[in-house]
């Protein structure tokens, strides 16, 4: 399983393999942090 760089928690996966996520600079971050920060926070606190 891949984890979520900010909240380190599991993500989870599709039955298709594809992640219940998003990439960010090729960085995996959860559907939960997407809907806590804005666009600009995420890319801050990928960095």
């Amino acid at each position: 399983m891949v984890n979520c760089v900010i909240c380190k928690n599991k993500v989870e996966k599709t039955f298709l393999g594809k992640f219940k996520g998003t990439y960010f600079k090729r960085k995996i971050v959860c559907s939960d942090c997407q809907k806590k920060f804005s666009k600009k926070d995420l890319l801050e606190k990928i960095k």
